[in-house]
């Protein structure tokens, strides 16, 4: 059985009791940073072993992990934050567990992307995600023009080194709209901003942005 085990994504108060139950039954914890996910089990007692599964080792240690589950072993997979699957390289696995006829267990908690919408103030009924947007502009513009005229609530993910380029580039296709950004989502120095496009991105060049950003509009 493969467990789907969502984590935390800042604070580790937000962890639940059953996931903490999963990864004290389960042979095995496959996660994309053992250092990271240390943190986590050392400060819920959990003793299970780990095992790195990440974007540049996915196929070998996948099927590793595969050939284990098939044999019967219980393995939990985490990300580094949130729920795996979601813009990681969890999905890989888990589709390769489901085609191998391994049954797939979600142990739901916390993702960015719905914490941040609950709170952006924009509507919620109907919204669609698109996790990070290229990395070239061109590329990352084109994106966005197929995002601009749709009718519903857009939620991307952002890194502190493309947030400018990104806001930019926004601000070039969709032009100077209403926006909500949450940075650092969930964590000590948590800040949600609201406003146009200009307004914010004039706010973070005018001081050095840090941590994991969600914009929403």
């Amino acid at each position: 059985m493969l467990y789907v085990v969502s984590t935390p994504i800042g604070n580790l108060g937000d962890m639940t009791y059953r996931a903490v139950e999963v990864l004290k039954s389960v042979d095995l914890i496959a996660c994309e940073d053992t250092r990271r996910t240390k943190i986590l089990t050392h400060h819920y007692q959990v003793k299970a072993p780990l095992t790195s599964y990440y974007e540049y080792n996915k196929v070998i240690k996948g099927e590793y992990i595969l050939k284990l589950l098939k044999s019967g072993k219980r393995i939990a997979l985490v990300s580094d934050a949130g729920t795996p699957g979601i813009s990681d390289p969890g999905f890989t696995l888990i589709k390769s567990a489901l085609d191998a006829g391994v049954k797939v267990v979600s142990i739901p908690g916390p993702t960015a992307l719905i914490s941040a919408l609950s709170i952006s103030g924009f509507p919620t009924h109907r919204f669609i995600f698109e996790g990070f947007l290229p990395a070239k502009s061109g590329a990352r513009k084109k994106e966005l023009n197929n995002l601009k005229d749709l009718k519903v609530t857009v939620v991307l993910y952002e890194s502190p080194h493309r947030i400018l380029k990104t806001l930019e580039d926004m601000l070039d296709v969709l032009g100077n709209r209403p926006i909500a950004i949450v940075r650092e989502v969930t964590k000590k120095f948590e800040e949600v901003v609201r406003g146009d496009i200009k307004t914010l991105l004039e706010k973070f060049k005018a001081s050095k942005p840090k941590g994991e950003f969600v914009v929403i509009f």
